[in-house]
Parts: structure tokens; C-alpha cells; sequence
């Protein structure tokens, strides 16, 4: 990957005055590809503004999200261009060391990353001194062990520090206060990524596609109900039934589109009448959410309720259990969904459901808990009825 232009964005912006990375990414709309999809360059300016002399830049590979596997590709395709990414963002924020904390589970990736950190080093693209210039960026690999809370970036922080994997309170943001108290950009594999094809290109090829919100390509994941599971790569704004119908294959003989999943475990179940809503990070407000960008593909035979059940069982299981709300609504939750699946509800069981959905998203401590009561309301809107089954 060296031999074939890979780092040319960065031997490129080494020429230049770091700024110019930093209204590059700006100029680009590039947003934060891990959920959120806040925008990258304004991250970035606020760690490069600060006086403090030490800074840092964490990716996040602790791709924990159900349905998501759209990092572990990207490190498996190519682990240059999320360390040319990480590089470019060091230099334009003034940090001289990163870490890419990956999910425990994937042991090939983290080996083929810390041959790729070692290849770079060799060539001199990474390490003291890069290409001759004053730039030194050292990055390691920290292997992490298998809790979804780590997925946030302040508990990823925390355990990173060598603490319990627990959110912290924010503010302190980490473009302030982050990885031992110093400013810290912290983004997702997809997005350091993106950065080496804007810097080469430019802002506005990367606006070229996508939406006016939302500019670029993103990478999906399609699954469930379908011909053709797959990863596919695609602009901001796609529809799910173009998802189906042209990356997907459509659905399968004798299925029919039910509801789908949209975002990840966090996120919008989806009946076909929002089939035709662009995709991006403003359509959650139309109740489809993009998250982590997975669609899991539900037919006529997979009960919404039963696949609510089993999201709330996942975040009560993940509950790093800080805060009351999360610790103890998940698994309220969770029973009152066993109770209903099983035709036992007692009364007054679908108003505590609703209720504890408000108090999820209005009290959790961290969004793990808030974005719990996603799914739940989105059920609640659009397949009422089998909640009074």
C-alpha cells in the first residue's frame, strides 16, 4: 500500500502550513462517521487552538456496535490510510503521539496494524523526524477487552488511563480535557480514513456527492431479510429501499419487508412507509435514524417487539452500570418486554414502558443509556398495536 500513494497526502500537507488541513476538513463538511456525526474539523480546531503542549489523537476501533463491521474491513483493506489520517490530524493539531484503541476480538487487526505502524516507521512516515521535517508522530496500538461502554470516548479515555471503563462527566469535552487531562482528538476508524482523500483532493470534490448537510460517501452495512448481505459504499442520502433494492439484492423469496433496524442497536426501527427518507445525520428527526450506518432488514416473520426485547437485553447486559436510570431501566425494560412477549402483562405494564423511555433518555448518565429509549419510541410510533397484543 506504501508503494502506491498511500502517506502522499501527507508528504504533501508536511510542505504546508498546518492550517491549511484544518479549513481543508472544514470546508469539506466531513462529520464524524462513528454516530454522532459531529463535525471532524471543528473537533480539530478546538485541540489546535489550545496553549497546552501536550496533545493527543485517539481513533476508536472499538467496534462494538451490533451489525457493525465496517472499521475491521477498512483496517483489514488498508491499515495505511487510517495511520496516514491519524498523522495528518496530528500535524495539523500540533500532537506527537496517538493511540488506536481496537476492540479485543479483533487480534488479526491489531497485529496487522502494528506491522503496518512498523512499515510506516521503516519509510520514515511515521516516528521522529518525519520525511526530514521537524514533525515526529509516534503512534501504539492498546488492545481493548470487550465492553461496549469503551465504545464512548470519555470511558474509552478512562480506560485507556488504566481506569474502570466508565463515561466522565462533559463538560470537560476531550478537545479540552481528555487522554491524561491534555487536548485530545478522538474519531472513529472511517473517519481518519476520510481525511488523506480530502487532503489530496479537496473540499469541494469531496462535496460533489452527498447531501447539502451531509457531503461524501459513507460506508453501509446491509443485513437480515435480504439477497445480498453486504458492505457497500455509498453518498449520504440514499434511501433504505435503494439500500435493498441496489446494494442488497432485494429481499428474499417469500419475505416481505416488515420493518427495519436502521442505525445500529441504538437506533430506528423503521416501517416501510419511511422506506423513501435520505439517509443522513439530520433524518433521525424523520424517524430514520444513520448511526454507525447498519440496516438490519426485518420480514414478515420477525415480531418488532421480540427484536426490541433482545436490544434491551444487550443494553442491560452492557450497562458499565454508573448511573441508576440505565442500570436499572435497561433491566425494568427488558422485563416488561419478556412480560408482554409472553402475553402476561399485567397493567399499567405499556405506560411504565413509555414512561421509563423518557427517563432513559432524560437521565442517563452517558448516551449509552439515552439513546436506549431510540428503538423504544420509535416502536412505540410505528407498531403500537403489537404492544397491546
Amino acid at each position: 500500500a506504501i508503494s502506491v500513494g498511500i502517506y502522499s497526502a501527507l508528504q504533501k500537507s508536511l510542505k504546508e502550513k498546518p492550517e491549511k488541513i484544518i479549513e481543508e476538513i472544514e470546508n469539506s463538511g466531513l462529520r464524524g462517521r462513528g454516530g454522532a456525526g459531529f463535525p471532524t474539523g471543528r473537533k480539530m480546531r478546538f485541540v489546535a487552538q489550545s496553549e497546552s503542549p501536550v496533545k493527543y489523537i485517539i481513533c476508536n476501533a472499538d467496534e462494538s456496535e451490533p451489525l457493525v463491521f465496517k472499521d475491521r474491513v477498512l483496517i483489514d483493506t488498508n491499515p495505511h490510510k487510517l495511520l496516514e489520517g491519524m498523522a495528518l490530524a496530528a500535524y495539523a493539531v500540533g500532537a506527537q503521539e496517538g493511540y488506536i484503541y481496537i476492540r479485543g476480538e479483533y487480534k488479526p487487526q491489531a497485529l496487522r496494524l502494528e506491522n503496518a505502524i512498523h512499515q510506516a516507521k521503516e519509510r520514515g512516515l511515521l516516528g521522529e523526524r518525519i520525511q526530514g521535517t521537524d514533525f515526529s508522530f509516534h503512534i501504539k496500538v492498546h488492545r481493548g477487552a470487550g465492553a461496549y461502554i469503551c465504545g464512548e470516548e470519555t470511558a474509552l479515555i478512562e480506560s485507556l488511563e488504566g481506569k474502570r471503563g466508565e463515561p466522565r462527566i462533559r463538560p470537560p469535552f476531550p478537545a479540552t480535557y481528555g487522554y491524561h487531562g491534555h487536548p485530545t482528538v478522538v474519531n472513529n476508524v472511517e473517519t481518519f480514513a476520510t481525511i488523506p482523500d480530502i487532503i489530496l483532493h479537496g473540499a469541494s470534490w469531496y462535496r460533489s456527492v452527498g447531501t447539502s448537510a451531509c457531503p461524501g460517501t459513507k460506508l453501509f452495512i446491509i443485513l437480515g431479510h435480504v439477497n445480498r448481505p453486504t458492505l457497500f459504499e455509498a453518498p449520504y442520502g440514499i434511501s433504505l429501499r435503494q439500500a435493498i433494492e441496489e446494494f442488497g439484492g432485494g429481499m428474499q423469496p417469500d419475505s416481505e419487508f416488515h420493518f427495519a433496524l436502521t442505525g445500529g442497536a441504538a437506533g430506528t426501527l423503521v416501517p416501510s412507509s419511511l422506506l423513501d427518507v435520505p439517509i443522513d445525520y439530520t433524518s433521525t428527526s424523520k424517524g430514520v435514524s444513520l448511526g454507525a450506518g447498519a440496516f438490519l432488514i426485518c420480514d414478515q416473520t420477525v415480531s418488532p417487539l421480540v427484536l426490541l426485547r433482545e436490544l434491551l437485553f444487550f443494553f442491560e447486559k452492557e450497562s458499565c452500570g454508573k448511573c441508576t436510570p440505565c442500570r436499572v431501566g435497561t433491566y425494568q425494560s427488558r422485563q416488561i418486554l419478556d412480560r408482554m412477549i409472553a402475553r402476561k402483562s399485567i397493567t399499567g405494564d405499556l405506560e411504565t414502558l413509555q414512561n421509563l423511555a423518557d427517563l432513559l433518555q432524560n437521565t442517563s448518565f452517558c448516551g449509552l443509556g439515552q439513546s436506549v429509549a431510540i428503538p423504544m419510541k420509535s416502536a412505540f410510533t410505528h407498531f403500537a398495536e403489537h404492544f397491546k397484543e
